[in-house]
């Protein structure tokens, strides 16, 4: 995850199946906005195999489904055992204040 900090906002979305209903849907919710996603610097990772055992799983402590939003900073943001909509994640990023600050700077620029 340090290639990430303070780079992208990485969300995790975990799943013991790739065939699991809720990952299928949080996958579904986030490929329909990925415009929105990609203005807010989010990557999105996914792990789907609890027995491989990776070092995020291990990190995050990931049970069954799950879903991460870490912030540049590389600080845990939100945990949710359930999917969740990409104009709520946008919300929850919306209000970091590294995204606030981000916000402002473009202002000034269109400004200029």
């Amino acid at each position: 995850m340090s290639e990430f900090q303070w780079l992208k906002r990485p969300v995790v979305v975990f799943a013991n199946s790739p065939a699991d209903p809720r990952y299928v849907e949080q996958m579904q919710l986030i490929n329909e906005r990925l415009d929105v996603l990609a203005d807010r610097d989010v990557v999105v990772i996914t792990d789907t195999d609890p027995g491989a055992r990776s070092a995020i799983r291990q990190k995050l402590r990931a049970r069954d489904f799950m879903i991460v939003l870490i912030s540049k900073e590389g600080t845990v943001v939100l945990r949710k055992p359930f999917p969740w909509d990409v104009r709520e994640l946008s919300r929850s990023i919306d209000k970091l204040p590294l995204r606030q600050q981000e916000i402002r700077d473009r202002r000034d620029v269109l400004r200029r």
